[in-house]
C-alpha cells in the first residue's frame, strides 16, 4: 500500500538531477497549477498530477522520470518473420513489443484449416500452435521485454503460449510484463471477431482475469478497447462511453465472482483510438481518467488509490489514414500522437504511413517509431506535466466530455447493462448513424481531408510490403509436420480435460496451458469450447 500511495501522491518526491529548461534557458517547473500562478486563482476541482481525480494524470512524476512505453505494433508472414521485426524495433530504440496476428489466428482458426485460404499471414503473424510462439520469442528474454498481444476470442490461448514460452525460457510467470487484450463485449459492438455466445465468452474474460491476478500479477489480462469502436465508426463521446461502460460490466461480474474489488481494479487496463479533432483527443483522455476514478470509489467502493486509476494504451487512428498522398499520414500521426502524450497515455503506438496500403514495411514503422522520439527527447513537452491544464477551452472540453458520455452510460445502464443494450442493438444504431453523419460530412466537404476531398491530386505511389503465396504453403505444412511429430495421445487426453472443465464452472485456464504445452493447435482448442459453448450468429441489425 506505501508504494501505491507514492506513486499517486506527491510531486515533490521526485528529483531531477538538473531543472529542465526551454531553448531560451527558461526554467520549467515541474507541474502549473493555481498554487505557483502568482495572482491567478483557478477551479481546484482539477487536482494535481497523480491525484484524484487524476484528470491530470495518474503519476505525480509524469514522463519526467520515464517516458510512455513506445509499442509499434508488428506482425507478418511467420514467426519467424516477425520475431526479425520484433528485434529491428527493439534494436531502433522501441520499449515494449506489440503482437498483430492475422485473421485466422484472431478467428482461432489453424493455417491448414480450408477456412483460412488466403488470409495466413497477410494481415498479422500466423500463429497455429506453441512451436509458432517459441519462434517468434526466439531470442527475447521475456523477463525484460514487455509484451502486448491483440486479440480476443484466443485470447486465453495465446496467454497459455506466452507463458509456456516463459516456463521454458526459465522466466517466472510473477515478472511477466504486457497486455492481453481479451476486451470480448467490444467484439460483439464493434469488430465482430467472436465465435461463442456471449456469456460463455464474457467466462473466459473473467477466467483470464482471475487468473492473472493470482498467478502473473505484472501483466495486464485485459485492454478495454475503445479503440476498435472508434475505427467502426463512432465519434469519441461513443468511444468513451462504450468503452467504460464496458469496463463497469467487467467489474460487476468480477465482485459477483466474489473477487474483492482492490484485489482487482489495478490490473484493468484501457485501450483508446487518438483521431484528428486535436483537443476533443486530449479532453477524451482527461475526462475517461475522472469518470472512471468517480465510479469506482462512489460505486465500487474502490478503497486503494491504485484501483482508482486509468492506466491507457493510445493508438493513433487507422482509419484516418488515407491511400490519397500517404505520405500526409506522417503528419496526421505526429499531430495524433502528440493529442496522446498531452493527454497522458502510458503507452503509444504510432501508425505508419503506408498502411492505408498495406502492412507497414522496415522504413515506414521506423518513421512511425521516430515519430514518438522526437516528441519524447526534442519537444520538451516531458519537461512538465499536464501543460495544457488550466486552458479555459480544454476544461471547458473536457467538462462536456464528461457531462455526453455519463449521459450515454446512462441510457445503457436504463437498457438494463451492457448485454440488453447489444440485443436490442442499441451499440450497432448509434455507430451506423455517426458514421454515416461522418461521411455525408466528407461528401458535402463541411468536413476536409486532405488529398481526399481538398486538394486531390495523385502522387507516386510508395513500395508496399507484399506477402508472397509460398508463405501460406509454408505454414500449413509447419502445421501438418507438428501434428504428425508430436504425442497425439497425449493431444488427445488433454483437450479431453478441456472439454471436462468447460462443462463445470472451473477457471479454464490451467487446462488450457496443459493442452498447449502438448502442442495442441490453437484450432483444436477453440473447436474443443465450441463443442461446450456453441456458436452465436452474427448480428445483422
Amino acid at each position: 500500500m506505501k508504494t501505491s500511495q507514492s506513486r499517486v501522491l506527491s510531486p515533490e518526491s521526485q528529483t531531477l538531477d538538473s531543472q529542465p529548461t526551454t531553448l531560451s534557458e527558461i526554467p520549467v517547473k515541474p507541474f502549473y497549477s493555481s498554487k505557483n500562478l502568482e495572482g491567478t486563482s483557478y477551479d481546484q476541482h482539477l487536482g494535481d498530477p497523480g491525484q484524484y481525480p487524476f484528470t491530470r494524470g495518474i503519476t505525480p512524476s509524469g514522463y519526467r522520470v520515464k517516458p510512455w512505453t513506445m509499442r509499434q505494433f508488428a506482425g507478418h508472414k511467420t514467426a519467424k518473420d516477425t520475431n526479425q521485426r520484433f528485434k529491428y524495433l527493439l534494436a531502433h530504440g522501441e520499449t515494449g513489443l506489440s503482437t498483430a496476428f492475422d485473421l485466422p489466428t484472431l478467428m482461432g482458426i489453424d493455417a491448414d484449416d480450408p477456412r483460412a485460404l488466403g488470409e495466413v499471414g497477410r494481415e498479422g503473424v500466423a500463429i497455429s500452435s506453441l512451436a509458432d510462439f517459441e519462434i517468434l520469442f526466439s531470442g527475447i528474454d521475456l523477463a525484460k521485454v514487455s509484451t502486448s498481444m491483440t486479440i480476443n476470442l484466443p485470447a486465453p490461448v495465446m496467454l497459455a503460449m506466452y507463458l509456456v514460452v516463459a516456463e521454458k525460457q526459465g522466466v517466472p510467470w510473477k515478472r511477466i510484463r504486457g497486455t492481453l487484450q481479451t476486451d470480448i463485449l467490444k467484439e460483439y459492438i464493434a469488430q465482430n471477431e467472436y465465435l461463442y455466445p456471449p456469456e460463455p465468452s464474457l467466462r473466459l474474460v473473467l477466467d483470464t482475469i482471475e487468473f492473472c491476478v493470482k498467478e502473473v500479477p505484472r501483466f495486464y489480462p485485459i485492454s478495454i478497447s475503445g479503440y476498435h469502436i472508434r475505427e467502426a465508426g463512432a465519434n469519441a463521446v461513443q468511444e468513451l462511453a462504450f468503452t467504460l461502460a464496458n469496463g463497469r460490466e467487467y467489474v460487476q461480474r468480477l465482485i459477483a465472482r466474489g473477487l474483492p474489488v482492490d484485489e482487482f481494479a489495478s490490473h484493468l487496463s484501457f485501450f483508446f483510438d487518438i483521431h484528428n479533432y486535436f483537443f476533443e483527443e486530449i479532453a477524451k483522455l482527461r475526462a475517461g481518467r475522472r469518470i472512471w476514478a468517480r465510479m469506482m470509489k462512489e460505486d465500487f467502493g474502490a478503497q486503494k488509490l491504485t484501483s482508482l486509476l486509468l492506466p491507457i494504451h493510445c493508438q493513433t487512428a487507422g482509419v484516418s489514414l488515407t491511400a490519397q498522398q500517404p505520405l500526409n499520414n506522417l503528419v496526421r500521426t505526429a499531430y495524433q500522437a502528440l493529442a496522446a502524450v498531452l493527454g497522458g497515455t502510458q503507452s503509444l503506438h504510432t501508425n505508419s504511413y503506408d498502411e492505408a496500403l498495406a502492412l507497414p514495411t522496415e522504413e515506414a514503422v521506423r518513421l512511425a517509431l521516430r515519430t514518438q522520439q522526437i516528441i519524447a527527447l526534442e519537444s520538451g513537452l516531458t519537461d512538465t506535466l499536464d501543460p495544457l491544464g488550466g486552458s479555459f477551452y480544454l476544461e471547458s472540453m473536457t467538462n462536456e466530455m464528461e457531462k455526453r458520455t455519463e449521459e450515454l452510460m446512462h441510457r445503457i445502464q436504463e437498457l438494463g447493462g451492457v448485454l440488453p443494450a447489444l440485443e436490442r442493438g442499441f451499440f450497432h444504431k448509434e455507430i451506423a448513424e455517426s458514421a454515416y453523419r461522418y461521411e455525408m460530412d466528407l461528401l458535402s466537404r463541411k468536413r476536409k481531408v486532405i488529398g481526399v476531398n481538398a486538394f486531390e491530386g495523385k502522387v507516386k505511389r510508395p513500395k508496399i510490403l507484399k506477402i508472397k503465396s509460398s508463405i501460406e504453403r509454408n505454414q500449413i505444412q509447419a502445421v501438418v509436420q507438428l501434428k504428425n511429430k508430436r504425442d497425439n495421445a497425449k493431444v488427445c487426453q488433454t483437450l479431453k480435460t478441456l472439454k471436462e472443465t468447460a462443462t463445470f464452472q472451473k477457471n479454464i485456464l490451467p487446462p488450457i496451458l496443459d493442452c498447449v504445452r502438448s502442442y495442441s493447435t490453437l484450432g483444436e482448442i477453440i473447436s474443443t469450447l465450441k463443442e461446450v459453448f456453441g456458436e452465436y450468429p452474427p448480428f445483422h441489425g
